[in-house]
């Protein structure tokens, strides 16, 4: 007779098939914040820290245009916020929205943003780091 604590050793699933436990265990944790975050944004729509988590899980999950609607939001509820402007001016530059995501960066760097070696690394602006707007933009506010 096998060993009761490993019967279920070559399972990384110990629960039963089609069991609620067993869905939950096949699920990844990223699903589950996306689905457990969601579910928070549903009842408390403008909860600013909920809506960053759930735009960085949507941008994991390679669902941009989902997080987008998310970003659009968090600056709508927050619309002096640096941070959320340069993140969905991002956002654009990953959908290559170049013309949305200029003028979302100059809104971040006019609010304040100022990390300007962080910009120069940040592979999400790849789309427009050679776009004469941005460097332009740099040059005028990095001297500061």
């Amino acid at each position: 007779m096998p060993h009761p604590k490993r019967a279920n050793a070559g399972n990384a699933n110990p629960f039963p098939p089609g069991s609620i436990l067993c869905l939950l265990a096949e699920r990844t944790q990223l699903d589950f914040e996306l689905d457990f975050f969601g579910r928070v944004l549903e009842k408390v729509p403008d909860f600013t820290e909920v809506l960053r988590v759930q735009a960085c899980n949507l941008t994991t999950k390679g669902r941009l245009a989902d997080g987008l609607v998310v970003d659009e939001k968090l600056v709508a509820v927050r619309p002096t916020d640096p941070t959320a402007h340069y993140n969905l001016a991002c956002r654009y530059a990953l959908l290559k929205q170049r013309d949305k995501a200029i003028t979302a960066l100059r809104k971040a760097v006019e609010l304040g943003y100022r990390d300007f070696q962080f910009m120069a690394e940040d592979h999400d602006l790849d789309s427009i780091r050679k776009d004469p707007r941005f460097r332009k933009l740099i040059k005028e506010f990095a001297g500061q």
